[in-house]
């Protein structure tokens, strides 16, 4: 038998040396591993959603009376679109223009609801040129050099009596030239995602002014969430410095709910309407807007085709169930595996019309651990800009990691 020769001392220390400090590494990295692993956030539990991503309204979509002729768009404000005819060609608009102006108007010298604003001096010019303004047949209040209108007066004149005039008149005093207006219209129009329209004038008497029933639901819809040209298409009439008194044209306001917005008529734009109507359905006030262009030939036509409209409109909608209380929506994971179910702490309904789509999100408010019962976020129905939501509840406790966990899960 061969003898064992041990190694040399030196190799022998050198040996237990590489050993040493192999094991104080292994022993340092095992402390900082766990060290990192207690003392990092702990990740927030997330929802995995039980319920579909979305909720159609079961049922055959309505069928609503639009007008066989020209081009007509309703929707209920906030829920969504109901129906549309007539293509989207765009054609005159006529005084349904005046809507673009009072939105600019307001947006670049906002009123309060008790406020008069400031005030725009009647030029010699625009004073001179009112009697053959009159003499063409166009809509016009009257106006002498040096006549000064507060802001809300020339918006009335506007929208009231629909002063052609006066369009041009603001549009001066906010731009410095109707051409120099015109272009900040269009740069607004775009900026709303008006794609098909297109302004000429700031009174809509220019047939090259035009756009679609789609466009101009859109416009109305952003003009009536400013407070102070709801106010003032909702008047039957008001006072002017040098006319008087002067009335609203558009004479069905009060009738249907009808609120507003703005009537037009042109020869080659035939009768147009802008409409918006209060209505009640299920004990809850909603709004319907809507825009029918050349129904026919004349205003009373644009007046006849909303009416039946929004008559239809009001009887369409109906409340579904989509979630009863208690039922489960979620799970609740933890970031260790550990789960509790999460229930609607409440029945949740819907308000709409067969073939109108919901959509449904479950939010999480736990930071990391839940009690049986308790409140752990939000289930959330949205339909275009309303939305309906109910409190969710942990069905089982649902509690931190254990350090032991922190260390043994990534």
């Amino acid at each position: 038998m061969e003898p064992v020769v041990a190694p040399p001392p030196d190799r022998r220390r050198g040996l237990w040396l590489w050993l040493s400090v192999a094991a104080a590494v292994l022993v340092l990295a095992a402390g900082g591993f766990v060290t990192f692993r207690l003392t990092r956030a702990v990740p927030a539990p997330r929802i995995d959603q039980t319920l579909p991503q979305t909720y159609t309204i079961p049922g055959v979509a309505p069928v609503l009376p639009l007008p066989p002729a020209g081009q007509a768009t309703v929707e209920i404000d906030g829920l969504g679109r109901l129906g549309t005819s007539g293509g989207s060609r765009p054609v005159p608009i006529a005084s349904v223009a005046k809507v673009m102006t009072a939105y600019l108007i307001l947006r670049d010298h906002p009123l309060r609801l008790d406020e008069d604003g400031p005030t725009l001096t009647v030029s010699p010019d625009e004073a001179a040129a009112y009697p053959a303004q009159l003499a063409s047949g166009q809509s016009v209040v009257k106006v002498v050099a040096g006549e000064v209108l507060t802001e809300r007066q020339a918006l009335q004149a506007l929208l009231l009596p629909s002063a052609n005039n006066v369009a041009h008149i603001l549009a001066r005093w906010d731009a410095g030239s109707s051409s120099a207006f015109v272009t900040k219209m269009n740069q607004a129009a775009a900026q709303l995602g008006m794609a098909d329209t297109k302004y000429t004038d700031p009174s809509g008497l220019e047939p090259a002014t035009v756009s679609t029933a789609a466009d101009q639901v859109t416009m109305a819809r952003v003009a009536m969430q400013v407070p102070v040209l709801a106010q003032i298409v909702s008047m039957s009439k008001a006072t002017l410095p040098v006319v008087g008194p002067v009335e609203n044209v558009n004479t069905q306001l009060g009738k249907d709910g009808l609120v507003g917005i703005k009537t037009g008529f042109t020869d080659e734009a035939g009768g147009c309407l802008l409409f918006a109507a209060e209505i009640s359905v299920e004990g809850q006030r909603l709004r319907v807007i809507g825009a029918v262009l050349a129904p026919g030939p004349s205003t009373a036509d644009a007046f006849e085709a909303s009416r039946r409209l929004i008559q239809a409109s009001s009887g369409l909608l109906h409340k579904y169930k989509v979630v009863h209380a208690g039922e489960v929506v979620a799970t609740l994971r933890g970031p260790t595996g550990r789960s509790t179910s999460l229930a609607a702490s409440g029945d949740v309904d819907v308000l709409g019309w067969p073939g109108l789509t919901y959509r449904i999100e479950t939010v999480s408010a736990v930071p990391g651990r839940v009690a049986a019962g308790a409140g752990a976020g939000t289930l959330k129905l949205t339909a275009s800009a309303a939305a309906v939501t109910t409190a969710v509840q942990a069905t089982d406790a649902l509690a931190q990691p254990s350090w032991w966990e922190r260390i043994t899960h990534g």
